[in-house]
């Protein structure tokens, strides 16, 4: 009898688990939806341990880096991610964007705050990414997002990209 009931609760389990919904990235929600309803599916604002530095043009003097818990590509194809931009000062910019391989476009939905907190972006359109060798969309976009075998699909495919770097040799 016990061993019945295990395998009717086990039974309902794996069903439960077939029903539910995949998560889906956050910013496949963001499209066309008022800013109030885009702050609730902004990913949380970059701590500063676990960045991923990446390298733009030696004619910049920002070091450039993107925060991996940040990283999602839209059922869209639009490759979400929170950038920073930190000077030799110390100062930072904090920008969530994604990019849209397909028109090589970029977008910027929100700059970060400096107590830890989002805003809109004043100019949330989608414009080209300018192809420049001190453009950090650029280098993201030609380096890891879309590379001239395709773009990437899935989260994990863009986080290791970005894992293997682009460091000048």
């Amino acid at each position: 009898m016990t061993w019945s009931r295990g395998l009717c609760a086990l039974s309902l389990v794996i069903v439960a688990a077939a029903c539910a919904q995949p998560k889906r990235p956050a910013g496949d929600d963001l499209e066309g939806k008022p800013w109030e309803a885009q702050k609730a599916l902004l990913p949380p604002y970059p701590s500063q341990g676990g960045l991923i530095p990446f390298y733009v043009s030696p004619a910049v003097p920002f070091a450039f880096s993107v925060d991996p818990a940040s990283v999602g590509v839209g059922q869209d194809g639009v490759v979400r991610y929170t950038l920073i931009a930190r000077s030799a000062s110390a100062a930072m910019n904090v920008s969530y964007e994604g990019i849209r391989c397909d028109t090589y476009e970029r977008k910027v939905y929100a700059l970060g705050r400096s107590d830890g907190t989002w805003s809109q972006a004043r100019n949330s359109q989608w414009t080209p990414i300018t192809r420049v060798d001190a453009n950090p969309q650029a280098a993201l976009a030609n380096d890891f997002f879309c590379p001239e075998r395709g773009p990437v699909q899935t989260t994990d495919e863009a986080l290791r990209a970005l894992a293997r770097g682009n460091q000048p040799g």
